[in-house]
Parts: C-alpha cells; sequence; structure tokens
C-alpha cells in the first residue's frame, strides 16, 4: 500500500539514496577506526578535486554562449560555472546522452 507522500507524487529520496539506505539496513557498513583521521582524508581528497588550479581558453560561436548564458540564467549559476560542470560530468562519466 502506497503512502499518503507516495499517493501524493512526493518522494524524499531517489533511488540511489534508497539503495544506499537498503544497504545499511543489510549490514553492509563498516565503522572507521580513525573518525578524525578518515575525515581528514576526505577533507584532502574534496579540496583536490575542487581545486580549480589550470586554465583553458577555447572559442566557441555567439550561438552557442549566448545558449549557454540562458541555460545558466535558468538555472541560477554564472555561465563560466555552468560550462565547468557540464565537463565534469562528462569527464566523469555522469552525462548521459539523451535518446
Amino acid at each position: 500500500m502506497a503512502t499518503e507522500e507516495q499517493a501524493n507524487g512526493i518522494n524524499y529520496i531517489d533511488a540511489e539514496e534508497q539503495e544506499i539506505v537498503e544497504s545499511l539496513e543489510r549490514g553492509e557498513w563498516n565503522p572507521v577506526s580513525n573518525l578524525d583521521e578518515a575525515r581528514a582524508q576526505a577533507a584532502q581528497y574534496a579540496e583536490a578535486t575542487l581545486k580549480k588550479d589550470n586554465r583553458m581558453n577555447i572559442r566557441l560561436s555567439s550561438r552557442d554562449i549566448l545558449q549557454l548564458k540562458a541555460r545558466a540564467a535558468e538555472e541560477g549559476v554564472p555561465y563560466q560555472t555552468l560550462v565547468t560542470m557540464i565537463l565534469h560530468k562528462y569527464v566523469s562519466g555522469r552525462m548521459v546522452e539523451k535518446k
């Protein structure tokens, strides 16, 4: 039987989050022996991942720039940030082509 939230079309967690919950319930998670060390290492990984230490210059058509700016405005981010997000998703394999 569907919950009231499901009946109203409200989903609080997506499929990936549901899998994490189920994995936790199956006991597949192990505690970290040294939490402070694990946090410090995770912070270093995050900093290295997010660090923007290289510059890249590319030439794009005016039409593409206008479309990027329009899309960025819809998303509420600067267009350079949108380009960076798109490139990151592509190179990390998280961008899926529509068919």
